[in-house]
């Protein structure tokens, strides 16, 4: 990464943005020390609004306009060129060197699909979407904090990916877009069971702050394990209390 940030306007309208719009990244920032919540605030403000570009529209051509300048603007970091003035694009490049930007393009690229609207068409395709949106962004945050476990940083940002995807499945289904492929009980088991490999009691623990962000996610992805029909409900939540004491546990194992 090429700068450290403090907190100016600019960073506190990402804070904001995040507070608002992705509650459960804010309270893991927040468990961070503070010098390190600026370019945390900035990467998922970032996500935040590239997350959001595509449905922003009901036409895939403003929806695929809105990606793009995303795109443009990860390019214009990669390449050192001025970048557009952005609550979140002008810290954004003072946070990023060129392979920061380089490792987010992906963040983005996948985001054209839900422009598209282009149905899940099976498992592989699932997996690599979420790879390359959560797994990509918790590697680029891990590294922006001195990380080198990049291996555990992308299979813990994909892991938190499908959790929050499966959260996301009854608003997917509001505005009739069906975001699974077709696959069997068995197939959504073993989707589910790959991604908690190796994640029982100490190997919750994270290895880094970054890894914060993914404190839900062993939680959500066993309880849909034990009721998938919790996923097209909306009850794989958990109560608010649990969720922020393991969040606190995951914080003390540090």
């Amino acid at each position: 990464m090429s700068g450290t940030l403090g907190f100016d306007a600019d960073v506190t309208a990402c804070a904001g943005l995040v507070e608002r719009g992705d509650p459960d990244r804010f309270a893991a920032v927040m468990a961070a020390p503070a010098p390190q919540r600026p370019g945390l605030f900035v990467l998922y403000a970032f996500n935040l609004e590239v997350a959001r570009a595509p449905w922003a529209t009901q036409e895939p051509l403003i929806a695929e306009m809105r990606v793009q300048w995303w795109a443009d603007v990860l390019a214009e970091i990669a390449s050192g060129a001025g970048v557009r003035r952005h609550e979140v694009a002008t810290p954004l490049s003072r946070l990023l060197d060129a392979e920061g930007a380089r490792l987010l393009m992906p963040v983005v690229e996948a985001r054209r699909r839900d422009a598209a609207r282009e149905p899940m068409a099976d498992v592989p395709t699932l997996r690599a979407y979420l790879a390359e949106t959560g797994g990509a962004l918790l590697w680029a945050a891990a590294r922006a904090l001195g990380s080198a476990q990049e291996a555990r940083a992308r299979a813990a940002g994909t892991r938190s990916a499908l959790a929050n995807y499966l959260l996301a499945v009854p608003e997917f289904l509001a505005r009739g877009v069906n975001p699974l492929p077709a696959m069997t009980e068995a197939e959504f088991a073993a989707l589910l069971r790959g991604h908690l490999e190796g994640v029982s009691g100490q190997a919750d623990r994270p290895l880094s702050i970054a890894e914060l962000a993914c404190w839900r996610a062993p939680g959500i992805l066993r309880r849909a394990l034990r009721d998938p029909a919790a996923v097209p409900e909306g009850r794989l939540g958990g109560p608010e209390v649990l969720r922020r004491l393991s969040l606190l546990r995951r914080g003390l194992l540090l």
